[in-house]
């Protein structure tokens, strides 16, 4: 399915989920690039992942933090985040802590 290529559909609300948007000029300033989820306080949070080798660091990351009862899961659009290497890791482990914060 091609992506980008119109407005997007209606959003219902969930109860005990919330959804948010923003931009972060990834690409380009005012373009909505970063979704922020938010599960309920005690909702159970499971995860399918590549079984492939080589994982973008936030992927690795994901991982780990899934042992911890994560509420929150920030996703952007148009940054593939891979291949990045300690710098990638670090990135992804700012990103969560501005988003604890």
């Amino acid at each position: 399915m091609p992506v980008g290529l119109g407005p997007l559909p209606v959003l219902h609300p969930v109860p005990g989920f919330r959804l948010g948007i923003a931009s972060a000029g990834i690409k380009r300033v005012g373009r909505k690039d970063v979704v922020i989820m938010e599960a309920a306080e005690g909702a159970s949070i499971a995860g399918v992942f590549t079984t492939n080798a080589f994982c973008a660091a936030p992927v690795t990351l994901t991982r780990q933090h899934l042992n911890s009862a994560p509420r929150y899961l920030l996703v952007n659009t148009g940054n593939a985040n891979a291949g990045t290497g300690k710098p990638g890791m670090q990135a992804a482990i700012n990103t969560c802590e501005a988003l604890a914060g």
